[in-house]
């Protein structure tokens, strides 16, 4: 007797489910995106996505071949003094970047971004979303939205100049360096005063 209703797992299922993802993601945004649907639109059960995947940002996380599932992640760095949160952001990101785990997948995923719009989009949505309002929710300050996304395009920003681009003397910098320059500005970002 053929069974009927939707596949159990295997090894093709989760590759049918990341594809499945992955075209819902560029059509609808990551906003726009269900593990419900996903599940339907793969003939598979919504309890099997969640078997493999760790919510939708873990499913987002491998679609877009990212290293960390910041979901995962965000919680340990954001953790601690707010006076000290900018520096333990830098490292964590730097970090990222510096690990030959991590590394190569960082840069994989960032010029995966910003080789198309709709890739770009896409990471857009998935930082807005499960990155820069977990930051602005940490924040005991006024306009928190707009000093996660300043936060946000500093890291981003020396991102690309040191690991994509490659820009020297950046690129020659140690962390420490880095460390040294980049924190206060992260931490007057997150803490300090801003323009009215």
């Amino acid at each position: 007797m053929a069974r009927t209703g939707r596949r159990r797992g295997n090894v093709d299922t989760k590759r049918q489910i990341v594809d499945v993802a992955r075209a819902q993601f560029a059509e609808l945004g990551y906003d726009g995106v269900s593990l419900r649907g996903i599940a339907r639109a793969a003939g598979v059960d919504p309890a099997l996505v969640h078997h493999y995947f760790d919510g939708k940002s873990g499913l987002f996380a491998d679609v877009m071949q990212l290293p960390v599932d910041p979901a995962l992640a965000l919680p340990i760095v954001l953790d601690g003094e707010l006076d000290q949160l900018g520096e333990r952001l830098l490292r964590f990101f730097i970090g990222l970047w510096e690990s030959p785990e991590t590394g190569p997948r960082m840069r994989a995923a960032f010029r995966t971004a910003l080789s198309s719009e709709e890739s770009s989009r896409r990471l857009g949505d998935f930082v807005a979303r499960e990155i820069m309002t977990r930051l602005a929710a940490r924040l005991d300050s006024d306009r928190p939205q707009l000093r996660a996304t300043l936060t946000g395009s500093q890291l981003i920003g020396l991102a690309v100049g040191r690991y994509l681009v490659q820009v020297d003397p950046l690129t020659q910098a140690s962390v420490e360096e880095l460390v040294t320059a980049t924190a206060p500005t992260l931490q007057r970002y997150l803490t300090g005063p801003l323009p009215s």
